[in-house]
């Protein structure tokens, strides 16, 4: 298989999954004749018509509450939020149904919903929001974030077929900046952390954006001979303590990076877990790179000095390094 984009791991993902089972249907607003706002479903109302991928008016609360009604009826919805932002029109329809209907009524509710989240393309607060944090919080949701092509297609896979509600963070910024040859990938399973770069000086946890600025950061450092361990969380929950836990066993320091806004941003829970499980392992103190709390800018430059990037995970790591 030739090389594909972040965005085009998706769609083929997806592809594949509704030709493999006719219980997986896409919903959403403008994916049918238009593709979606990015283009992610291009060219499938053609192959599989209206039945199977169900143009909506613009009404959130009404696309999760008929993906939570048809997946109790067996069928395997993916929701698709044009902006993660979005979510919030249906946020009551996810979080309390679609998250407690398999504690309260004994049901599966196997549906995908799609978040394009994050920054870097100058959307402004109303198209930039990282929100894994509200659905990691929310007890009964799966969450990932996948960083490279191979693994939007693989949780993709995996998303699709797990029994339980599933979102889904695709990040923007990676949409067409990232190639990668899917051949021999398949699905990823749900709460695996991947090790992107092997190190013993120091542990970088991160995930989706994140994980390209820590690589880059670590690619730095090593011109003065540290060599840093690069953890990619990929799925949010469950998450893979266990992996971070050998890591920061190892290397005896740990950094975390995330673009969303630091108070009680994921990293808040790794570093939280980390410091009651490695604290006799640490020989510094745990540190965070994130956004600060507040809307993200429209503008360019000032979403760029809002946003973490690599010169500030680089900066954070020196400082964690030479503690």
């Amino acid at each position: 298989m030739s090389e594909v984009t972040y965005l085009g791991a998706i769609r083929e993902a997806l592809i594949e999954e509704m030709r493999e089972d006719e219980r997986v249907f896409l919903i959403g607003e403008d994916i049918g004749h238009f593709g979606g706002a990015f283009k992610v479903t291009s060219g499938l109302l053609e192959e599989f018509g209206p039945k199977r991928v169900v143009d909506t008016p613009i009404a959130e609360s009404a696309i999760m509450g008929v993906s939570i009604g048809a997946a109790i009826r067996g069928m395997r919805p993916v929701a698709e939020m044009q902006f993660a932002d979005f979510v919030t029109c249906g946020f009551s329809q996810l979080v309390n149904n679609a998250g407690t209907f398999h504690f309260r009524l004994g049901v599966s509710v196997p549906m995908v919903v799609r978040l394009p989240a994050g920054g870097g393309v100058g959307g402004g607060p109303y198209h930039s929001r990282n929100p894994e944090s509200w659905f990691a919080h929310a007890s009964g949701l799966k969450v990932v974030a996948p960083a490279t092509p191979r693994d939007a297609y693989g949780l993709m896979k995996t998303a699709i077929r797990d029994p339980d509600p599933v979102v889904y963070l695709e990040q923007k910024f990676l949409y067409r900046r990232l190639k990668d040859d899917l051949s021999g990938a398949g699905p990823v399973p749900l709460g695996q952390a991947r090790v992107a770069r092997f190190g013993h000086h120091a542990t970088v946890v991160a995930y989706a954006n994140g994980v390209h600025m820590a690589e880059e950061a670590a690619q730095a450092v090593a011109q003065n001979g540290y060599e840093v361990e690069v953890l990619d969380l990929r799925s949010l929950i469950p998450w893979d303590w266990q992996a971070v836990l050998t890591s920061v066993k190892k290397t005896g320091r740990l950094l975390i990076v995330e673009e969303a806004s630091r108070t009680l941003g994921f990293g808040a829970q790794v570093a939280s877990t980390m410091a009651d499980l490695a604290f006799d392992h640490l020989d510094a103190p745990i540190r965070r790179v994130a956004a600060p709390d507040a809307p993200v800018p429209a503008a360019l430059p000032l979403e760029e000095a809002y946003r973490p990037n690599p010169a500030k995970v680089e900066r954070a790591l020196r400082e964690l390094l030479t503690y």
